[in-house]
């Protein structure tokens, strides 16, 4: 089947992921066929009309196997309809704002742009204190992040609804 739609993640504690899988499910209930999997387990987009893909973020970069995937599959990424989401601030208000206006990791741009993707979304990322080792936690006490889990739940699911109702229009 060749109309299915593939949400992609990397993810490096479970959050992004989480993100990812509701998503998917905004899709699935609106009858889109979706796929949602891990970037790692991702071999051939020869099934996908659609591609969404998010990575966590951290120091203003994606995950590295997220970063590969995008670079490796450039081409046929240009092919489809692409979605772009990041994952990581912490804290409360827009995250957008909350990273100084970053949206997409600057050493990335260059091939977004070739692929042209229909929408970039950065969400708020969730932290849970008990997973990090002492020098994450040093580092995140250091830029006085917040720690918690600050994902918009409704701002996904927006997000999410809007790709739907783009994908069924066409």
């Amino acid at each position: 089947m060749k109309d299915k739609i593939l949400v992609a993640y990397a993810t490096k504690h479970g959050a992004t992921a989480e993100i990812a899988e509701k998503i998917g499910q905004v899709l699935k209930d609106v009858d889109l066929p979706t796929d949602v999997q891990n970037v790692k387990q991702v071999d051939d987009l020869t099934p996908y009309t659609a591609v969404i893909l998010g990575s966590a973020v951290y120091i203003g970069n994606w995950q590295k196997e997220a970063a590969r995937f995008l670079q490796g599959n450039e081409l046929a990424l240009a092919e489809r309809q692409v979605w772009l989401f990041s994952s990581g601030p912490t804290g409360e208000g827009d995250p957008v704002e909350l990273q100084n206006g970053w949206i997409f990791p600057s050493k990335l741009q260059p091939i977004a742009d070739r692929i042209k993707p229909r929408g970039i979304a950065v969400f708020h990322g969730a932290v849970d204190p008990d997973d990090l080792n002492f020098l994450t936690r040093w580092m995140m006490n250091n830029v006085k992040a917040p720690l918690g889990d600050f994902r918009d739940w409704d701002a996904i699911e927006d997000w999410a609804t809007e790709i739907a109702t783009s994908l069924t229009s066409n």
